[in-house]
């Protein structure tokens, strides 16, 4: 039998931490593990994300509620992590900045990944990737895929739901569009079917907790570089307030009002 240290394969682990500043400064060290770390939880999102399609093409319910519960605490868990990742001030960050040169978080394959599967779409995305690489073809099969709410869909019309025609079809290659038709039937679930309204909830949950993530990612990052351009020559900040407030989900979101 393996030891701990053989089945979690910690020298090889704890050998992926290499600073590159001089010294090297002391702060290097604190933020290669926060994102290290940040790119596990993403990898195991992304598990979770495949687990619950297949729960939710098998008619799983109760599953899938339990692994969108996982995943949400998985995000909560990301989001505290920046309370860490803050502690840095920003002339600590400046005093190694520089050798990141044209690294940036901004190139994260499995963040995009997560997006892709959750249903942000963008195939221009694509052209940040060499060609032929094994990095391009996971975001090409990610993007080719159904996404976390066409799944959803599909799910609700194996159990009966009358989904329009219109929505189970669309191209799964594009972002979601708010559907007034799709926005009848949710309300119809949540004055009339309880386990599937819970099944909505905690994709509301879900959306919040990303949007969460990306308003706590925007302060941090204004915190330690200001208006500065971001790492490899993104907009820094300003890319990242653009993507506030655009739901994953939108129709669970109208509905709100209508309810």
């Amino acid at each position: 039998m393996p030891s701990y240290a053989e089945y979690l394969k910690i020298d090889e682990l704890l050998a992926l931490q290499r600073p590159l500043s001089e010294g090297p400064e002391h702060d290097e060290m604190l933020f290669i593990v926060i994102h290290q770390v940040y790119e596990l939880w993403f990898k195991e999102i992304l598990h979770e994300l495949d687990h619950l399609e297949r729960m939710l093409s098998r008619n799983d319910g109760a599953r899938a509620r339990h692994t969108l519960k996982r995943i949400l605490t998985i995000l909560k868990v990301m989001v505290a992590q920046l309370d860490i990742l803050e502690t840095m001030t920003p002339l600590e960050f400046l005093s190694f900045r520089d050798r990141l040169e044209s690294g940036s978080g901004f190139q994260s394959y499995q963040f995009r990944e997560l997006e892709f599967a959750l249903g942000w779409k963008e195939a221009k995305a694509l052209e940040r990737y060499p060609a032929g690489s094994e990095t391009r073809r996971r975001l090409e099969r990610r993007l080719e895929s159904p996404s976390l709410w066409d799944v959803f869909l599909r799910h609700l019309a194996a159990a009966g739901v009358p989904v329009p025609r219109t929505d189970l079809e669309r191209d799964v290659t594009r972002r979601v569009e708010s559907s007034p038709a799709l926005r009848e039937v949710l309300v119809g679930i949540y004055r009339g079917q309880p386990a599937l309204a819970e099944l909505c909830e905690r994709l509301v949950d879900l959306d919040e907790g990303l949007m969460e993530w990306r308003y706590r990612h925007v302060k941090m990052v204004q915190r330690t570089i200001g208006t500065r351009r971001g790492t490899g020559g993104s907009a820094g900040a300003d890319y990242l307030l653009a993507t506030l407030n655009q739901p994953l989900f939108p129709d669970l979101w109208a509905i709100r009002t209508e309810l």
